[in-house]
């Protein structure tokens, strides 16, 4: 009796999705949050001598700080699988980005609305490298619940890039919130293809020569005129 084929299940689709923001705006809690698997975390104890760079007065329950980038895995649907990378937040780990946001499909910026300015070096970033991004407004205790068109002035950002009121450490909320990341990318991906300009037009092929056809006739008084010469 022969044995059932069965068919590989397809392999599945992955994308790279960057969090990045400010120092202490919750950028290793949602990975952490949305990650199926126990996400990598590269911490280290904050000290004194780093109160001098890091301002934690608004974050007082911080005492640990990113020092390379956080890593976790999120199967949103069978076959889209997104690895989400989180940036370290402070001005001198900045040398890491480059390596960190390669290849990155969309970024997520979170944002502080008690600290708007600390996030205005990741919009910068992400805008010149043309990296789509939507700005998620994580909601920490006792900030100020702004409206989304005082937020988009405060940010100079255009109405094209989504604001989103998010909770870091609600997966459910994490989740939503990467959806509308995808959406967004999607979106921008449809848009460049609408406005790619069109190929330019094929170059007209080269005329080839026939070679001429040399009747019978031809042949025959070509043959006499030469006989003719050779006689002389």
């Amino acid at each position: 009796m022969a044995s059932e084929s069965v068919n590989p299940s397809p392999r599945p689709v992955s994308a790279k999705i960057v969090v990045s923001g400010g120092f202490g705006v919750g950028k290793t809690t949602f990975v952490e949050a949305v990650s199926e698997i126990p996400p990598l975390r590269t911490e280290a104890k904050m000290t004194t001598a780093a109160s001098e760079f890091d301002d934690n007065s608004l974050v007082k329950s911080k005492t640990n700080t990113t020092v390379a980038m956080d890593f976790g895995k999120i199967t949103v649907e069978e076959g889209l699988v997104l690895y989400v990378f989180g940036t370290p937040g402070q001005d001198r780990f900045g040398f890491m980005w480059g390596d960190i946001t390669e290849g990155a499909l969309g970024a997520l910026i979170l944002v502080d609305t008690r600290r708007l300015a600390d996030c205005f070096a990741a919009i910068n970033y992400f805008e010149e490298r043309n990296i789509p991004f939507v700005i998620g407004l994580n909601q920490f205790e006792g900030a100020p619940l702004h409206q989304e068109s005082d937020i988009r002035e405060a940010l100079d950002l255009p109405a094209n890039i989504p604001i989103v009121r998010t909770d870091a450490r609600v997966e459910d909320n994490a989740t939503e919130t990467l959806i509308h990341l995808l959406a967004h990318i999607l979106d921008t991906l449809s848009q460049q293809t609408a406005v790619a300009p069109p190929a330019p037009p094929e170059p007209p092929p080269t005329p080839t020569r026939e070679a001429p056809v040399i009747s019978n006739d031809l042949r025959a008084r070509a043959a006499n005129a030469l006989a003719a010469e050779r006689s002389m």
